[in-house]
């Protein structure tokens, strides 16, 4: 296995980078701060006019046919420029809804477990996990369709289903509002799926259920925290963005600490800064060798390590640039405090430490006691 990126790859992570820097500078970054997060259907359109969303998809149906690998370098630059929207979902849902690809879409995802949705009143379509849609025929008799499990090419996998129309609708005026960590991602807590679904159709064919080629049906282990390649995916794709904001972080601290002076030395001399800044090195570099095994592999258990690993870094790094900042790093003018935001919300995302932890236990097999936690604390809770 070769993990070293090819000639096409880092031209590939070249040109993302030189895009976000020209279409999302931090200019744009404070002003989707001070619009509260909303999605810019502009910019929208130029990322998938870039491929982002389409960078899976085969060339026949009009994408750019390439594979995991590529999308997680990608991902790993969003994470980096800390962009905003629901671009994982969106991925995700290229060739199953339409516009996703082109990115006249905005596509979001009901990922269960309790957990909010993000940026659920502007999206045009929500993606509804396998672990949410647990009886599919109790809701077509209320008109609402359940798919015939045509294979897309999609992130999708049989179970999964795509919420629009009239019963998004619906859908988005029985959700509530709650407070977001992050003032880039606006959050809505939506109750029971079926319910709203049953009492919204009224003989449409707005809920349509789409397979995937490939789709997995899950862990060996058959671990219900980790149902399939919706799930699979959209952990690794938020791991990579994980690693793109431990990665801007690290750079973000040694370059304060080269310029920064205090008693007439840049602090980046003094032993505890040194410390912090190689601890953040350290966290970020293993997690970007698990994040591009898994890539290649997309083995479950290899995921759930590399979201694991990420979570971590992306948390800690970005509390540790924080502290090297000082008092400057509190306040609101720095950026420091987006990507701490950010890392915790997308610590919660699709695959929790917990749920992560759980899956390498099962993989560890049967044992004779409760194992303990792969680190010293969840990346959740910081």
């Amino acid at each position: 296995m070769d993990l070293q990126l090819s000639d096409d790859q880092r031209a590939l992570r070249s040109g993302m980078r030189d895009l976000l820097g020209a279409v999302f500078d931090r200019e744009a970054l404070r002003a989707a701060v001070e619009r509260g997060g909303t999605v810019d259907r502009g910019l929208w359109r130029e990322l998938g006019a870039a491929g982002l969303f389409a960078l899976r998809l085969p060339e026949e149906a009009g994408g750019v046919g390439l594979g995991l690998p590529e999308a997680v370098l990608l991902f790993e630059e969003a994470g980096r420029a800390l962009l905003p929207g629901p671009l994982v979902a969106t991925h995700l849902a290229a060739g199953a809804v339409e516009g996703a690809a082109e990115g006249e879409a905005v596509v979001t995802a009901l990922e269960g477990g309790g957990r909010p949705v993000a940026h659920l009143a502007e999206a045009d379509a929500v993606l509804v996990g396998p672990g949410v849609l647990t009886d599919p025929a109790a809701l077509t008799g209320s008109g609402v369709r359940a798919g015939s499990g045509a294979l897309t090419g999609s992130g999708l996998r049989a179970g999964s289903g795509v919420l629009t129309g009239e019963a998004l609708e619906g859908f988005v005026a029985g959700a509530g509002p709650v407070r977001s960590l992050d003032p880039l991602t606006p959050l809505h807590r939506a109750e029971g799926l079926a319910a709203a679904a049953m009492g919204l159709a009224r003989g449409s064919e707005a809920y349509q259920a789409e397979g995937l080629a490939g789709a997995a049906s899950g862990l060996a282990g058959g671990s219900e925290a980790y149902p399939g390649a919706l799930c699979r995916e959209g952990a690794l794709l938020t791991a990579a963005e994980q690693l793109g904001s431990a990665t801007r972080t690290t750079e973000m601290a040694v370059q304060h600490a080269r310029t920064r002076e205090q008693f007439g030395a840049p602090i980046g001399s003094f032993q505890a800064v040194k410390h912090l800044c190689a601890d953040m090195l350290a966290r970020t570099e293993p997690a970007r060798s698990a994040l591009y095994a898994a890539a290649l592999t997309a083995d479950p258990v290899e995921i759930a390590a590399a979201k694991l690993l990420a979570d971590e870094a992306a948390v800690r790094n970005a509390r540790d640039c924080l502290q090297i900042h000082g008092g400057m790093g509190f306040t609101w003018e720095a950026d420091v405090h987006l990507h701490l935001k950010r890392a915790w919300l997308r610590a919660s995302r699709w695959l929790t430490a917990a749920e992560s932890e759980e899956i390498l236990a099962v993989a560890l097999g049967p044992s004779s006691g409760p194992v303990p936690p792969l680190y010293s604390g969840s990346a959740a809770s910081g």
